[in-house]
């Protein structure tokens, strides 16, 4: 069977790799604020998470979304049953939209600005692993030892929040910061409404026994 993560990342390589040999294409799909002001091109809040800027970007992007997507579609079935599988699809598009609500009112008429891959929801689908695992073993870059998810997270955002402050380079460190917290706060909100499981309360008991070791 077919899962959705496999899915999603399936069509993203697709859609990606086509758009590395059509500039047409990646103009018609990536985040262009000013083309979503002035011509009402909502759409390419969602389309720009299809598209990446290389092979490496891509690769990135999905062997992580692989690693945690895997995790996190099979934690929602668990949580929601049968509703889990249209849960997981919801967090990962809406969070491609939410992570650039900043970016683009910054930015909308920035002629200049254009954004693509799917880093935001990424970051969504990954913060929502830490959250529910947040024990797992995780590592950073230039950092040679392995250090659990609840750790690792605050120092993700501390980073990014310190880069996207610097506004060096061409990564959107925002959405990756707005994906994170979108996807913790959509799994607060899913849990209290449709499930019995209170992540909150696992969390800080989770990181409560693994301190106490």
């Amino acid at each position: 069977m077919i899962t959705i993560t496999i899915a999603i990342l399936a069509i993203t390589c697709i859609v990606s790799f086509i758009a590395f040999s059509n500039e047409k294409m990646t103009e018609d799909l990536i985040f262009y604020p000013p083309a979503i002001t002035n011509r009402n091109e909502w759409y390419r809040f969602i389309t720009c998470g299809f598209i990446h800027a290389d092979i490496m970007h891509l690769a990135f992007n999905m062997y992580s979304f692989y690693l945690f997507g895997r995790m996190v579609e099979d934690a929602f079935i668990q949580l929601f049953g049968i509703k889990g599988r249209v849960i997981y699809i919801l967090l990962y598009v809406i969070a491609l939209v939410v992570c650039l609500l900043p970016t683009y009112l910054q930015n909308k008429d920035n002629y200049h600005y254009r954004s693509l891959g799917a880093s935001g929801a990424v970051s969504a689908v990954i913060f929502v692993g830490i959250f529910l695992f947040p024990t797992m073993k995780m590592g950073l870059f230039l950092i040679p030892v392995m250090i659990p998810g609840f750790v690792f997270g605050p120092i993700f955002l501390l980073l990014s929040a310190y880069l996207a402050k610097k506004g060096h380079g061409n990564i959107n460190h925002s959405a990756h910061i707005w994906g994170a917290i979108f996807g913790i706060v959509f799994l607060i909100v899913c849990s209290h409404f449709l499930s019995d499981y209170r992540p909150v309360e696992m969390f800080v008991s989770q990181v409560r026994d693994y301190l106490r070791v």
